[in-house]
């Protein structure tokens, strides 16, 4: 298993603002997490608004935590809110059960962390993380 960079983590991130201007999204905030859930990078498009850091943090660690995009996470909440609700409790309120929080696997499918996008839509939010990772030239895991 190899390492997520800070070069991998910025090119990401540049790949998935392009993703989003391409489309036309609202003003993206991106959080990427290491295997570790340490914060490795972030940028908040201009216009995005407040509480964005938590919520793309908050998928990102989300996904993490279960070893499951948050798409899962938020399937999840449906079937199984008690269990959602006590990872939720035990995790210090840090996760965030919608789409936009996409595991980042090597080729081999060894862990290097997650990314978190938060700004539009849930479904463009997981979008546009996929495309960045997808971009880098790693293996996105979105639910």
């Amino acid at each position: 298993m190899g390492n997520l960079t800070l070069a991998n983590a910025n090119a990401i991130i540049k790949a998935a603002f392009a993703k989003a201007e391409a489309a036309k999204m609202k003003p993206l905030t991106i959080s990427i997490l290491d295997a570790g859930g340490h914060l490795q990078a972030f940028q908040k498009q201009d216009g995005a608004s407040m509480l964005r850091y938590e919520i793309a943090t908050g998928k990102a660690y989300g996904a993490l935590a279960v070893g499951m995009g948050s798409r899962w996470l938020d399937q999840a909440a449906k079937d199984r809110p008690h269990f959602v609700a006590g990872l939720n409790a035990v995790s210090g309120g840090r996760i965030v059960p919608v789409p936009g929080g996409v595991l980042v696997r090597d080729r081999a499918g060894g862990l290097l962390g997650a990314v978190g996008v938060t700004g539009d839509t849930s479904e463009n939010d997981e979008l546009a993380a996929i495309a960045g990772i997808e971009a880098e030239g790693f293996s996105p895991q979105a639910g």
